[in-house]
């Protein structure tokens, strides 16, 4: 099972990058995936999450902004953000602990495979 991030780069504030999630080794759609962020300094949070039937959960803070979706045919979920803030700047991993159902709250340390982060800076 393998999780590849990419897509990630720099972007000025209020632009918009598509990231992806390849999955190898797994059938992703049977699955949810979680997308989630790293700033410097700061603790690894929850982005938002697909299901294994398609529905979508968002944090807060990106709540509008940002956009789950999946290719099934490709094997890859996607994360459209758009209206991007300094405060997005993180490195973006995606991971899943190959359930179906995704909740947000979900501790870190239960997430089985993750993806090797790549990384957008929103510049101001």
């Amino acid at each position: 099972v393998q999780l590849q991030a990419s897509g990630g780069g720099l972007v000025q504030f209020g632009g918009s990058l598509r990231l992806s999630c390849a999955a190898s080794g797994f059938t992703s759609e049977d699955y949810a995936i979680g997308w989630f962020r790293q700033a410097p300094g700061k603790e690894r949070e929850a982005v938002g999450c697909i299901e294994s039937d398609g529905s979508t959960k968002y944090a807060a803070s990106v709540k509008g902004r940002f956009t789950i979706s999946r290719d099934n045919a490709e094997n890859t979920v996607y994360l459209q953000m758009n209206r991007l803030k300094p405060e997005d700047t993180a490195v973006y991993y995606c991971a899943t602990d190959q359930l179906t159902l995704c909740f947000l709250e979900r501790p870190l340390y239960e997430y089985d495979y993750w993806g090797q982060g790549t990384l957008v800076t929103v510049s101001s």
